[in-house]
């Protein structure tokens, strides 16, 4: 019965909107233009969160032990590396490696300009990066003031890596200290670092001189596989926390602890997430503007149609009608903006820019909202609206 009737009932909504053709093109242009600043504000939102836990997700950890006045991954303090060695005490642990993390100036050694980077220092006996181009370069990295440079990064580094890969020697200079490019592998830029280096913690303190092997900037602790994670963290974070200088959370708990600082206490985070709202507002705006201005120039019609019986429901339908049908088509265009922006920031600045399924719907969704809650203020005036007045 319900289908029947919708199937029979005249689309005054649709008949609408054809009717003036210049605020439909209007109407969804307002549409598609909210939704394009949506998906790029979410876009740039997600990459910063993405790109931030590029190498946490590729730790070989069950555990992270950081010093708790530890910002983020590259503004980590230190913490003295005795604390891997009482952890390993703890029943459970199988065990706790040290990573030495710390940016330096990079002089480019075809443009000569410098830029920072991230440079990394492991211990190659036991590798703590499930990255395979990495692990088949470690006796590259065991050869003096030789580092391994990631090729997605973002900047000037082509001409290096070209020259690389076409089997030509790369030195060039960091803190006044000659280095050689020993391989590539492939990880990307974040908001944190335009690149990244590893290499062995030996060379890491050739590069860092006055860097103590005694200061740990990361401790990865592995579990041994009947140990209960749970109970082996707190059972660190009891034993160790009294110390003060550290504490433990699991793997998933330090990428979250990233995100977090990321999309919450950095400013571009922040702005990330207010565009999206702004983004909104402008859509509802917008509609709003053109929903109240037909229904403004149909009001002799919707008074006659009140006059005749027809309820405020039956009214409201109908700019809904508009609502709906505006939101879909004014997303469709929306959508195939948002994709090729998408493909170019992608291809210009290396960051993970994807366009995922279910950020499609959340959009969509918000559009239906955007373009439901200006309907429901436009019709407000349909309410009030007395057929004696207007005739």
């Amino acid at each position: 019965m319900i289908f029947k009737a919708l199937r029979n009932r005249t689309p005054l909504g649709l008949l609408q909107l054809k009717y003036d053709k210049a605020r439909l093109i209007t109407a969804l242009s307002g549409i598609a233009f909210a939704d394009i600043l949506i998906f790029m504000q979410l876009s740039f939102l997600n990459a910063l969160v993405d790109s931030s836990v590029l190498l946490h997700k590729n730790l070989r950890a069950d555990l992270v032990v950081m010093n708790p006045q530890a910002l983020n991954w590259s503004e980590l303090s230190t913490f003295p590396r005795r604390r891997l060695y009482q952890a390993m005490d703890i029943p459970g642990v199988a065990s706790a490696e040290a990573l030495y993390i710390n940016s330096v100036n990079w002089k480019n050694p075809q443009t000569r300009q410098k830029t920072s980077i991230m440079a990394i220092g492991i211990n190659v006996d036991h590798p703590p990066f499930d990255l395979p181009n990495v692990n088949q370069n470690l006796d590259q990295i065991k050869l003096p003031d030789t580092f391994l440079f990631d090729r997605a990064s973002r900047g000037e580094y082509q001409e290096t890596i070209t020259a690389y890969e076409q089997g030509q020697t790369v030195t060039t200079e960091i803190a006044r200290h000659t280095i050689t490019i020993g391989g590539l592998f492939k990880l990307g830029p974040g908001f944190g670092a335009d690149a990244t280096m590893i290499s062995s913690d030996q060379n890491f303190f050739r590069l860092f001189p006055r860097r103590r092997p005694g200061t740990v900037s990361l401790g990865l602790i592995q579990l041994q596989p009947e140990a209960d994670i749970s109970q082996v963290k707190n059972t660190l974070n009891h034993y160790l926390a009294k110390l003060e200088d550290v504490r433990v959370m699991t793997l998933e708990e330090f990428i979250e602890f990233e995100q977090s600082y990321w999309a919450q206490n950095r400013p571009v985070g922040v702005i990330f997430g207010l565009g999206v709202a702004i983004g909104f507002i402008v859509g509802v705006v917008i509609l709003y503007q053109v929903l109240s201005t037909d229904v403004n120039d149909h009001l002799a019609e919707y008074a006659t149609f009140k006059a005749m019986g027809y309820r405020h429901a039956y009214f409201l339908g109908i700019v809904f009608e508009e609502a709906i049908i505006l939101a879909v088509c004014g997303f469709i265009p929306g959508l195939g903006i948002s994709l090729g922006l998408y493909t170019i920031i992608r291809l210009r600045t290396a960051l993970p820019v994807y366009l995922t399924v279910s950020r499609a719907l959340g959009v969509f969704l918000m559009t239906l909202a955007m373009c439901t809650i200006s309907g429901a203020i436009a019709a407000r005036k349909l309410q009030s609206a007395d057929p004696a007045d207007i005739f």
